[in-house]
């Protein structure tokens, strides 16, 4: 990382840097530069990286487990800092799934929740899992296959 400390400016990474960094090699990284998948600048004839750019290039898949932190951090540039906000319009702001249960008794509104990243801006959109599922038309059972065996008593 080339950072001098008489200049403020920003830390850069060249190319080998970068590699080392992400932990890949150099040429996946020239093809994610080919590709449009990761920023980087040019500096005369010399390829160089912001630490904010090769940290976006890093996508996180959170697991069942985790699901309850995925509000916790920006979908845009994995910042970890979101703040929690309302969405206002001149009515509540509800999504209505396109198909739900024919016969309930239940409001098929289901509420919304957003947050705001603090370093790109990102607003991002919860809704209210359980009230989905609650309303959610189930699909019909699949028919057994013709010619499909079936136990008998």
């Amino acid at each position: 990382m080339t950072n001098d400390s008489d200049t403020a400016g920003p830390a850069w990474f060249t190319i080998h840097e970068a590699a080392a960094y992400l932990q890949v090699g150099e040429p996946t990284l020239y093809r994610w530069m080919r590709d449009g998948r990761i920023t980087y600048r040019k500096v005369g004839d010399s390829t160089r990286f912001l630490k904010e750019d090769l940290e976006a290039v890093i996508e996180v898949f959170p697991s069942r487990r985790d699901v309850s932190h995925v509000a916790a951090f920006c979908p845009a540039c994995h910042h970890p800092e979101m703040v929690s906000g309302d969405l206002r319009t001149t009515g509540a702001v509800s999504f209505y799934p396109s198909q739900t249960r024919f016969w309930t008794l239940k409001d098929s509104a289901v509420t919304v929740a957003a947050s705001m990243c603090t370093r790109c801006g990102h607003v991002a959109i919860h809704g209210d899992v359980a009230k989905l599922q609650a309303i959610r038309a189930q699909p019909a059972e699949p028919a057994p296959a013709a010619g499909a065996e079936t136990a008998r008593d």
